[in-house]
């Protein structure tokens, strides 16, 4: 796929509950989001789809949750969830994978931003989860082609990441020091601090994260909120706040507003997580002009590298990269073995400009020439800090044909 002269990008924030959905083009000042009520900044879009018994026409959203009622519905919810357990759905006398009827979901909301003029195919399309798993990825994966997209133009990113790219897209003088971020949904409150390391190149960012705070509604929220704002700001130097939660706009926040907007800008909203899934994919898109690296619970936290000969020159050869998210990252290359069946894996911490060098030896390799052996090696993660390593006997074309022999060793820092 040739990129266009002006990329289009779709962000959509999917809780258990309800979807949100922006969209961002290179000429766009920022992500703008769509709502299904004409003219309305209601952008929560409830995780529902319903078909008429007897017909195949299929409703999604606020249509579809008004249509619950009526015997002549058949609806589905928590879509999210059925589709992560693998549930099948009987409607009428069809049988549906919930993973389908997602996919279905996720195809009506992508279609959104195309009835605003803007293109009927996304360059990207970015998933943003509260957290990712082996059994959320593996879900996706399922359902991406379905979407009408290749894998080159899918991500998914948990909510922390989203707020990074948000928070490091907005103007210099938001991010000057750490940014926060509190969330409030189903009396749970939680917040996000996020800090950047100044003395690395490029920067090394992490977010720290509180536990979930269960909010007693029947005590003063105001005075609550106000203890949780004391002890999480305490010795931090905090540019900008940002509110997400319906809550957080019931009018109930006086004294707690008053110690946010002490020194610092305070922003509130709550399609934050799907403007910040578009801007992943515009910062991925363009990756070497992003002057940060994330360090977050989902990313690889060293570099994994050999040291090869290229044309007579010795350079490097990036197989894992630290900050790539470990459920995606794979790297795989081949090569001609010089000297003795060793391998040197050079393994490096962002922070770091010294690298540690682990040897592999191919024990059995069958006795050959010098540089008439070639392997292929394959990293593949199995956690952030875990990297399988797969080494293949390919032999040397047809002069000294392939053992077939593997080798397996688990790569850690």
């Amino acid at each position: 796929m040739v990129r266009r002269s002006n990329p289009y990008y779709i962000g959509i924030d999917i809780s258990d509950n309800y979807a949100m959905v922006s969209f961002l083009q290179l000429n766009m000042k920022e992500p703008e989001t769509v709502s299904t009520i004409a003219g309305s900044d209601v952008y929560r879009i409830p995780l529902i789809i319903a078909r008429r018994k007897g017909i195949g026409q299929w409703f999604y959203g606020d249509e579809a949750r008004k249509m619950a009622k009526s015997t002549e519905m058949a609806c589905v919810d928590r879509l999210l969830k059925r589709a992560i357990n693998g549930e099948k759905i009987v409607i009428d006398d069809d049988t549906f994978m919930a993973e389908d009827l997602l996919a279905l979901f996720i195809k009506k909301v992508m279609a959104l931003p195309a009835k605003m003029g803007n293109p009927a195919v996304c360059d990207k399309l970015v998933i943003c989860l509260d957290r990712l798993t082996k059994e959320n990825m593996r879900m996706f994966a399922n359902i991406l082609p379905k979407l009408g997209i290749n894998s080159k133009q899918f991500m998914v990113i948990d909510r922390k990441e989203s707020f990074y790219y948000f928070a490091l897209n907005q103007e210099k003088s938001l991010w000057t020091h750490n940014v926060f971020l509190f969330g409030y949904e189903n009396h749970n409150m939680r917040f996000f601090n996020l800090g950047r390391d100044i003395r690395t190149t490029p920067q090394v960012v992490t977010i720290d994260e509180s536990r979930r705070i269960v909010m007693d509604e029947n005590s003063d929220m105001d005075i609550q909120f106000k203890k949780i704002i004391n002890e999480a700001f305490e010795k931090q130097v905090i540019s900008t706040v940002y509110l997400v939660g319906d809550e957080f706009g019931e009018g109930w926040m006086k004294q707690s507003l008053s110690v946010l907007c002490r020194g610092r800008r305070v922003f509130m909203g709550n399609n934050l997580f799907s403007k910040g899934a578009c801007y992943a994919a515009r910062s991925r898109d363009f990756e070497s002009e992003w002057p940060f690296v994330y360090m977050g619970e989902n990313e690889m936290k060293f570099n994994l590298s050999l040291k090869v000969k290229d044309r007579g020159e010795l350079s490097f050869y990036n197989l894992i990269s630290a900050g790539s998210n470990w459920f995606e990252a794979k790297g795989q290359c081949e090569v001609i073995i010089s000297g003795s069946y060793e391998v040197d894996f050079w393994k490096q911490l962002p922070k770091s400009r010294e690298a540690r060098i682990e040897t592999l030896e191919l024990t059995d390799m069958p006795l050959r020439p010098d540089r008439a052996t070639r392997i292929r090696i394959t990293a593949t993660p199995v956690s952030d800090d875990k990297i399988d390593i797969e080494i293949k006997d390919l032999g040397f074309g047809e002069i000294y044909r392939s053992s077939n022999k593997v080798w397996h060793y688990e790569m850690t820092m």
